[in-house]
C-alpha cells in the first residue's frame, strides 16, 4: 500500500524533469538563432557576397550618358521583366528619333558649338544572322533591286545637316547635328522581319532587328572618327499596319492574364529609349575610311549596280564574277562558289542550309529532295536553276540570208526549200511577245544593224505578192517555220525592206 502511494509522486518528478529539459533545449535554440550569432552584417561579410558587391558599380560611378536617343514608338507589353524592350514598326512608315543632349555643365567642352556625326544602322539582333549579315543583305539587294533597307525622311527631320545614304550600304544612313539645338531625325525601314526567315510558308515568326546609333566627334584632322556614344534597341518590322495589329494582339493577350501573371511583364511605354551599347564593329568586307558610315565596299564577290563610288575601285573582278553568274553551276564548284551562285540566283534564304554543299553535292539532289528542303515553290525554282532549264519560247522560226548566186540560179519555195544542190545555213529566232517590232529587233541583231534601218517586213504570198507582216500574222505562224530572207533597198532613205520567202 505504501508503494502504491509513492507511485504518483514518482510520476510528478519525472514530468517535472522532462519539462525542465525541454525548456533548457528551447533556450539553447534561441541562443543559436539570436542576432548575435547570425547577424546580417556577418552574413554579408562572407567572401562570396563581398565578391558580388565588388562587381556592382558604386553610386559615385553612376554617370549620366552624354546623349540619349528616343524612338517615338510604343514598346510591346508582352515582354517579361528584366528582358530587353521590343518595339513593333510598320514597313515604310516614318518614325521620329529624338536626339537629346544630356551633358552636364562643362562636360565634353570640345564639342561645344561644334557638330557631331551620328550613324544609324539597321542590323540583325540574332548573332547567328550577324555572322552572315553581308550575304543576307546582298541577297535582299538582288530580291529588291533599287530599294534601300533604311532611309531618312529628310522633309520631316529637324536639325540635321548633310544627310547621306551610301548606295553601297543599304542599311546605313548618317548626318551631322548640333547637340545644343533641337534635333529629330525621321527614319523609314523598308525590310520586314519575315524576309530573312528560313522557311516562308506563312505564319512564321520574323527575325528581330536592332536600330543602333553611333555618334562621333571630330579628331585633329577634322574627321569624325572619335567615338562618343552608342545606343540601340530591339525592333520587329511588319507590313503596313501590321505593327498596330501586333501591338493590339499583345495588349489583349496581357489583359486576359491573371494579376499575378501580369506582374511578371513590364508595362508598355509610349516611347522606346535606346540603351547604351558597344559601338558597331568594323566589318571584314568594309575597308577603313575616314567616314565610318561611308566605308567603301571591297568585297569583289558581288557587283553593285548603283556604282561603287571609290576612285581606286578596280572593275576587273566584278566583270569576272558577272560572267560566272550567268553560267550554270558546275560540278567542280567549291562550297564558296556554290554559296555565291545561290545568292546570285536569289536563293539567299537557303544559303545556311547548303553551307557545306559543293557544286557536285547540289547537282546530285533530286527534284523531290529539293522540294522537301525548300518547299514546293522555291524547290521547283531551285531544281530548274540547278539543271539549267530555260523556258521554252512561244515561237521559233528559222531564217537564212539568200545569197546572190542562189537568187539568180535556184527557184525557192515559200517555206525556204530550194533545189537539192543549194546549201542554206539557217539561224534560229526565238519570239516571246509575237509582235512585228520584236521580229524586227531580232532580225536586226542577226545582221548587226540598227532596227531603225529596217523599214518594213513583208512575207511573200501567192503569185509572188508582198504581204505586210503584222502582229496578227506572226501570231499565226507555225512553230519552227523556215524562211529565206531577201533584202530590198529603200530608195527614199538608207533603210531596207525585208522579205520572208
Amino acid at each position: 500500500m505504501a508503494w502504491a502511494l509513492k507511485l504518483p509522486l514518482t510520476d510528478e518528478v519525472i514530468e517535472s524533469g522532462l519539462v525542465q529539459d525541454f525548456d533548457a533545449s528551447l533556450s539553447g535554440i534561441g541562443q543559436e538563432l539570436g542576432a548575435g550569432a547570425y547577424s546580417m552584417s556577418d552574413v554579408l561579410a562572407l567572401p562570396i557576397f563581398k565578391q558580388e558587391e565588388s562587381n556592382l558599380p558604386a553610386d559615385s560611378d553612376n554617370k549620366i550618358l552624354p546623349f540619349q536617343y528616343v524612338l517615338c514608338a510604343a514598346t510591346s507589353p508582352a515582354v517579361k521583366l528584366h528582358d530587353e524592350t521590343l518595339t513593333y514598326l510598320n514597313q515604310g512608315q516614318s518614325y521620329e528619333i529624338r536626339m537629346l543632349d544630356n551633358r552636364k555643365i562643362g562636360e565634353l567642352p570640345e564639342i561645344t558649338d561644334k557638330m557631331v556625326k551620328s550613324i544609324i544602322r539597321v542590323v540583325f539582333h540574332d548573332r547567328r544572322l550577324q555572322y552572315t549579315e553581308h550575304q543576307q543583305l546582298e541577297g535582299w539587294r538582288w530580291n529588291r533591286p533599287g530599294d534601300r533597307i533604311l532611309d531618312l525622311d529628310i522633309p520631316m527631320s529637324v536639325g540635321i545637316i548633310d544627310p547621306r545614304a551610301n548606295p553601297t550600304q543599304l542599311n546605313t544612313v548618317e548626318f551631322l547635328w548640333d547637340p545644343s539645338k533641337r534635333t529629330s531625325v525621321f527614319i523609314q525601314v523598308h525590310c520586314i522581319s519575315t524576309e530573312f526567315t528560313m522557311r516562308k510558308h506563312g505564319g512564321e515568326k520574323g527575325v528581330p532587328f536592332r536600330i543602333q546609333i553611333d555618334t562621333f566627334k571630330e579628331n585633329e584632322s577634322e574627321e569624325y572618327t572619335e567615338h562618343l556614344h552608342s545606343a540601340s534597341c530591339q525592333v520587329k518590322v511588319f507590313k503596313p499596319k501590321g505593327a498596330d495589329r501586333k501591338q493590339k494582339t499583345d495588349r489583349e493577350k496581357m489583359e486576359k492574364k491573371a494579376p499575378q501573371e501580369k506582374e511578371k511583364y513590364q508595362p508598355s511605354y509610349k516611347t522606346t529609349i535606346l540603351t547604351e551599347c558597344c559601338p558597331w564593329p568594323e566589318v571584314t568586307y568594309v575597308s577603313n575610311s575616314p567616314s565610318p558610315g561611308f566605308s567603301t565596299s571591297t568585297h569583289n564577290s558581288f557587283p553593285v549596280a548603283e556604282g561603287n563610288g571609290s576612285p581606286t575601285h578596280q572593275p576587273e573582278p566584278v566583270v569576272q564574277v558577272a560572267d560566272v553568274s550567268t553560267s550554270n553551276l558546275l560540278p567542280t564548284a567549291t562550297p564558296q562558289d556554290a554559296q555565291q551562285w545561290l545568292l546570285r540566283n536569289r536563293f539567299s534564304p537557303f544559303c545556311r542550309l547548303f553551307t557545306n554543299f559543293s557544286g557536285a553535292d547540289l547537282l546530285k539532289l533530286t527534284r523531290e529532295d529539293v522540294i522537301q528542303i525548300c518547299g514546293p515553290a522555291d524547290g521547283i525554282r531551285l531544281f530548274n536553276a540547278l539543271k539549267g532549264r530555260v523556258v521554252r519560247p512561244r515561237l521559233t522560226i528559222y531564217v537564212c540570208q539568200e545569197s546572190q548566186q542562189a537568187r539568180e540560179q535556184q527557184p525557192k519555195h515559200e517555206n525556204g526549200d530550194a533545189a537539192a544542190n543549194t546549201f542554206f545555213v539557217y539561224h534560229a529566232i526565238y519570239l516571246e511577245e509575237l509582235t512585228a517590232a520584236e521580229l524586227t529587233e531580232k532580225i536586226a541583231q542577226l545582221f548587226n544593224i540598227s532596227p531603225r534601218q529596217i523599214n518594213q517586213i513583208f512575207k511573200q504570198g501567192p503569185t509572188g505578192i508582198h504581204v505586210l507582216v503584222s502582229d496578227e500574222m506572226i501570231q499565226n505562224f507555225q512553230d519552227e517555220v523556215c524562211f529565206v530572207l531577201d533584202t530590198m533597198k529603200d530608195d527614199s532613205n538608207d533603210g531596207y525592206h525585208i522579205i520572208l520567202k
